[in-house]
């Protein structure tokens, strides 16, 4: 079948894409401005990637399929020819998977406002570490395990990043609502995606019609320390896991400990020893998303126990591209790249980094990307979070002019709130000049006599207009 994917730039769409590749497909799809690292790992595979949206070309290629990323909207070039015409076949992305792929398998689905793509990494490396072979589709790119998207063996577990955005225009529906979970994993839940959900009982209530299709012999993994999760009440349909650092919850989260050296903690069953983990990820938050990709995996193995999963390989687990990404680190400075966008992300973040980092001179630079961020619904709390930081660099919301002006996130007057409860901030109407004077202050700053060592961490979760790399170069 020639499958052709509209908006196949992003991760969940350009992973899909490989699946669809190694499942026998012919591949192919468009996007506008794919940047990597998606867009090396399609050009690897040999996928051709159209830049932008024509009718007239999708008529003359003429796949069997049309999968329509949730980015796509009425007015698409594309999306209006395929409603015109009805001559091609579509579909959404969840939809896809779920009649190509795990309506026949055991599915872990991994949900939660914040560490999806990092759980599901994990849960699939801890599957792939005990000697089976889960497919996976992972939200990013990770290094471990070495590739984002893979079929395994139909008699191993299918691990997926759950998404609680929506499936398609035409799907309002969550896409993790598609995706048949045998285990769900609900590891956080917070208000997001404010063109989506009208408030957090929107979110929980997605959440909880999830819950209601695992079935009797799953089970959901749930966090039992989060009180949004709590809210959710009794699920009698299905066995409830609780992971956490409270006590009451069956596995629990010991001895947390972070230093320059890297994070120590350990995990317990039921109140009895299961491991003590040693490694290099940041952070009570990837703790949390350890124990809940070890709970899932193990259970995934062993529905009794999960104990039975051996937890030693986390040593050598090296995280998600983009997720607290080192991307430069010598005497002076180190700049972190972090897909951050939401401000419990930025707070856990930049706690963790002041454990990792004793002494450093600490730089939040944001960007204001998601359609969440670029309101004002959490300007307030992504003021509370950059206020972590001893100085903060603001820049440019992107694709401001959609936003009201009343209703878009307003940079200059967190910047100028930050000021007042004395973090030194900036702020400039252009990527390009906040790079200018980033540089500038920065940079100058490392190389004066006995100045402390820095730690610049870029929140995004788009490309920053490429001053990342910039950046990265300038400081090496």
């Amino acid at each position: 079948m020639k499958i052709y994917f509209m908006g196949i730039g992003g991760t969940a769409m350009g992973n899909a894409a490989l699946l669809a590749r190694a499942a026998g497909h012919d591949v192919l799809g468009a996007d506008v401005g794919v940047y990597p690292p998606m867009s090396t790992v399609l050009a690897t595979a040999g996928i051709t990637v159209h830049e932008g949206y024509d009718a007239a070309r999708l008529a003359a290629l003429a796949p069997d399929l049309v999968v329509i990323g949730n980015a796509m909207s009425r007015g698409n070039a594309e999306v209006e020819w395929l409603l015109e015409t009805r001559v091609l076949a579509f579909t959404s992305l969840p939809a896809l998977l779920h009649d190509s792929i795990l309506n026949r398998r055991r599915n872990l689905v991994i949900c939660g406002t914040h560490g999806k793509t990092t759980t599901t990494a994990l849960t699939a490396f801890l599957l792939r570490e005990a000697g089976r072979d889960p497919g996976f589709l992972i939200g990013g790119v990770p290094q471990d395990p070495p590739l984002g998207a893979h079929l395994g063996n139909l008699a191993d577990p299918f691990v997926i990043e759950g998404d609680e955005y929506d499936s398609a225009f035409f799907d309002k529906r969550s896409k993790f609502i598609h995706y048949a979970p045998q285990i769900a994993v609900l590891n956080n839940l917070e208000f997001d995606h404010a063109d989506i959900f009208r408030d957090l009982a929107d979110v929980q209530r997605t959440f909880t019609h999830l819950s209601r299709i695992v079935p009797r012999n799953g089970c959901v993994v749930l966090n039992g320390d989060d009180p949004n999760l709590r809210a959710l009440g009794p699920m009698a349909w299905t066995r409830v896991v609780r992971v956490g650092v409270e006590a009451g919850n069956d596995v629990r989260i010991a001895d947390f400990a972070e230093t320059p050296t890297g994070v120590t903690f350990g995990l317990t069953w039921r109140e009895k020893p299961w491991a003590q983990v040693r490694w290099a990820l940041s952070g009570l938050f990837n703790a949390r998303n350890a124990a809940m990709a070890a709970t899932a995996a193990g259970l995934a193995l062993n529905s009794a126990d999960p104990t039975g999963l051996s937890l030693g390989s986390l040593a050598r687990f090296r995280g998600v591209k983009r997720r607290q990404e080192v991307r430069l680190a010598n005497s002076r400075t180190t700049v972190i790249e972090d897909f951050g966008h939401h401000p419990t992300a930025l707070a856990e973040t930049l706690h963790s980094l002041r454990a990792r980092y004793p002494g450093a001179m600490l730089t939040a630079v944001f960007e204001a990307r998601s359609n969440t961020a670029r309101t004002k619904s959490m300007q307030a709390g992504f003021m509370r979070a950059l206020a972590l930081a001893d100085d903060v660099y603001l820049g440019a919301v992107s694709r401001a002019a959609l936003i009201p002006a009343d209703e878009r996130f307003d940079p200059e007057a967190v910047a100028q709130q930050l000021e007042t409860q004395g973090v030194e901030a900036h702020f400039t109407a252009t990527n390009a000049a906040l790079l200018e004077k980033l540089v500038a202050n920065t940079l100058a700053a490392a190389v004066a006599v006995k100045a402390r060592s820095r730690v610049v961490v870029f929140f995004t979760n788009g490309s920053f207009d490429g001053i990342i790399d910039k950046y990265v170069v300038a400081a090496g």
